[in-house]
Parts: structure tokens; sequence; C-alpha cells
């Protein structure tokens, strides 16, 4: 038995959750203890994670090459597991934020408010595939030639796949591109991938000076976090007891995992059923499996709303949510997942003279996003500019984590809407950026179908601007 014990590859992924551990640790020392670094707003998983990822490249791979026991098929394993942990705390996450009993929270916003989140995402999208086809195009008749076909043109709308969201949709497309010509710019995978990990360094880096530039002008998320927490906040007084026949806090972890399963029941069902026609599955599928937090909010809400309706017919005569718990649990997966998805980055994923489209695709379109955000932002959310920026930037570089990683420094008890608006607006995302969709399938298909790409989505960014500056006239 306990030779099993011994051999057993489940000690593998205990020794990755204890390298994770350890790298949280250090990087919680040098956040407190370096001055620099104790007066910026860099999360520490954030610290954590670039700090693993220096070691990563320069300690372990080079005795990999060396050392069985360091083998680069023990680093794969290891990347495959960060890209795991990645995907699934996220719906975790979210699902433990949409079982939280409705708070009273300061700001108020009507209905039409998930709308305007949704725009605000899609426009982004809108800029950020201009520039990535704008740039690849310029490129393309001046110093990189490899991007003169219908994909390599295509490739500049790994931008806002990569950006906006994240290294599973960028891979997926960057895949799609180099099978529509095997003869035309190959290499698109990795390089969707790495504009994927760019991303996460401008969510945290670009997003952290942003932060820090207006940080004078509101209080910083460590004094915020200082602040003591009341009885009331922790428990009310009709929830369970906090210790019976089962833990409160096991309470919590159960309801969270129920829901996750039936959101993966329910994904599972989708993909079966667009298997059903192989040019919907190839389109849609990646979508389904991609955006599993949307799902899992969704699903909690539907079974906090349950809760209430047993609790009104009596069914239900206490409490099971807490809101403090959830929160706990929200920032422990947050956490692990923000240090597993930089420290899931590869290097290597740029080879030859793509680094220069690399490069300046991704500086152009950090850049662009952040100056359009901040203008945006302080004209849509007029009450809440900062924490609105740093969730929807956050986001829109890096992934739904990046942004709950910058808005948590400024509003670390959501007492504003920025943290709903990430899940109300990328749910209306879907409705508004069907087109992208279609222009991501439509573009490589050709030189002049990149060219018709590129002038759609200029006219919808036009129109999206235009009507969002119109129904929030400036103060």
């Amino acid at each position: 038995m306990i030779q099993n014990y011994e051999s057993s590859s489940t000690w593998t992924a205990i020794l990755y959750l204890v390298t994770l551990s350890i790298l949280m640790l250090v990087g919680n020392t040098i956040r407190r203890k370096i001055p620099i670094f104790r007066k910026s707003l860099l999360p520490t998983a954030v610290i954590a994670g670039l700090l693993g990822l220096v070691l990563k490249e320069l300690l372990v791979k080079p005795l990999a090459s060396r050392d069985i026991i360091l083998s680069m098929a023990n680093l794969e394993l290891f990347n495959q597991f960060l890209n795991l942990v990645t995907y699934h705390t996220l719906a975790i996450g979210f699902i433990a934020m949409g079982l939280k009993i409705n708070e009273k929270i300061e700001i108020k916003t009507n209905k039409a408010h998930s709308y305007y989140n949704g725009m605000v995402i899609v426009s982004t999208y809108l800029l950020q595939g201009i520039i990535g086809i704008g740039i690849t195009l310029l490129l393309a008749y001046t110093v990189l030639p490899v991007f003169k076909t219908g994909p390599g043109l295509a490739t500049g709308l790994l931008l806002p796949f990569g950006y906006g969201q994240g290294p599973g949709q960028a891979n997926n497309f960057g895949l799609i591109y180099e099978l529509f010509d095997p003869n035309g710019f190959q290499g698109a995978q990795s390089y969707g991938l790495a504009m994927a990990s760019m991303g996460f360094i401008w969510a945290s880096i670009g997003g952290v000076f942003y932060l820090n530039r207006f940080k004078k002008m509101k209080v910083t998320g460590e004094e915020r976090v200082s602040t003591l927490t009341s009885l009331q906040e922790i428990e009310t007084p009709d929830e369970i007891p906090v210790a019976e026949s089962m833990d409160k806090m096991t309470v919590q972890i159960a309801l969270i995992l129920a829901v996750y399963g039936a959101t993966l029941l329910m994904m599972f069902g989708l993909s079966k059923l667009v298997s059903l026609n192989d040019g919907i599955y190839k389109m849609v599928n990646p979508l389904i499996w991609g955006f599993n937090f949307i799902f899992g909010m969704v699903l909690a809400i539907v079974a906090k709303k349950l809760f209430v309706y047993l609790r009104k017919t009596g069914l239900m005569t206490r409490q099971y949510p807490n809101n403090f718990m959830l929160n706990r649990i929200a920032g422990v997966v947050f956490d692990v997942m923000v240090i597993s998805s930089i420290l899931a980055i590869n290097v290597e994923d740029l080879s030859g003279n793509i680094w220069i489209a690399f490069l300046l695709i991704s500086t152009v379109g950090g850049v662009l996003t952040m100056i359009y955000l901040h203008y945006l932002t302080k004209r849509i959310y007029k009450e809440y500019a900062l924490e609105a920026f740093a969730g929807m930037y956050g986001m829109l570089t890096g992934t739904a984590s990046s942004g709950i990683a910058l808005l948590r420094e400024v509003d670390p008890y959501y007492k504003t809407p920025a943290a709903t608006d990430l899940v109300t607006g990328t749910t209306t995302a879907i409705l508004f950026g069907l087109p992208i969709l279609l222009i991501a399938s439509y573009a490589p298909q050709g030189i002049l179908q990149s060219l018709i790409s590129f002038a759609v989505l200029s006219v919808l960014f036009i129109v999206f601007v235009m009507f969002m500056y119109k129904q929030h006239p400036k103060a």
C-alpha cells in the first residue's frame, strides 16, 4: 500500500501546488519588504507569477537539458497543469461570486447598464482588431512579406483574441489560420499564444502603471483592506451555524462544486448538440468550452434564485450561501489563477522575424487600449471610473482573472458594480460580438476578405462609439 502511494502520480500535482504556494509566499514577502513593490499596486500573485516565470526560463529550462529529473517532458506536464488550473479556477471564482446573496452596493445601476458593459467590451475588441490587421497589413507590404496571404493578414485578429479572450481562443484561431492555407503564414498558433502571454504583462504592468498614476485621487487597496470587517458582514442571523454536522465552509465549497458540475454537464450537452453539424461545431465548440465561467455564473445566479424561491415557500428555512466565505473562496482561486496563468507563459512562442510584428502590435494594442478605456470608462462609469477601468482593462488585455486582480486593488470588497460589470458585460458581449466571430472566420479566406474585414471592423467601431457617447453625454 505504501509503495502504491509513493508511485502515485497524484504526488506530481501536490508538488506543483507546493511550488505555487511557495512562490506566493515569496511574492508576498517581496511586496511587503521591498519599498518599490510595497508602494505599488502590483498584486502579490502577479509578483509571484513573474518570479516563477523568470526562474523557469533562466534556471529550470537550462537544467532540464542536463538533468533527467527536470526533463522537458516534466516541464510540459507542468504547463499543462497550470493551464488546467487557470481554466477551472476562473469558473469556480465566478460561480462563488454568482452565489453571493445580493448586497447593498454603494452605486446603483439600471437594467440597461449590462448592455453598455457588453458594448464597451466589444468596441474594445473592434479597436484591437483594427490595430492588429492594420499593422499586419502595413508590415506585409514593407518588411514582412510572410503576411501576404489571407491567413497572414488575418492573424492581426489574434490581438483581440489573445488580449480580450485569453490563450484558449488565441490558440484555437491561430490553428484555424494555419489550416486555411498550409503554404501561408506558419506559426500562427504560437503567435497567438505569445500574444496572449504579452497581454498578461500589459494587464499587470500597464494596469498597475495606470492605477499608480491615479493613486493620489483614490484610496489605495492596501488602506481599504485594513478596514475592520464587522460581524454582520461575516454572518447574518438567519444563516446556518458556522459548525454543525457539516462545517459552514464545507457547505460553500459543496455548493460551488455542485454548480460547476452542472455547468460542465450543460457544456458537454451543448457540445454534443453542435457536433451534429461539422461547420457549426468547428466554430461554436471552442466558444462553449472557452466561456465556462459565463455558463457557471449563469447557473450560479439560477441557483441563487432557486434558494430565494425555496425560502419563500418555506421548504428551506436557513440561508446557506455566506457572502464572507464566498468572497474568501473567490479570492483564493483568483490568486491561484493569476499566478498559474503568468507562470504558464511560453517565451519560446516566437521565432524568426515575427517578433517585429509581435512587439509592434502588442505594444500599440496595449497603449491604445489603455487610452481608449481611459476616456470611455470616465464617460460610461462616471461614479466609479477607476474601478471600472481596472476591471475592464485587466480583462481586455489579459483575462477576467487579470481584471479581477486589478479590481481587487482598488475595490477589494466589491462595493462598486465593477466586478458584476465584467460578468454581465461578457454575457451581453456574446450577442454584440457575433459579427467579430463571423469576421474571424471570413478574413483568412483571402487578401480581399481580410481588407473587407478591416473595413467592416472600422465601421462597426465607429457605430458603437457614437452610440455610447450619445447615450452617455459628458457631465
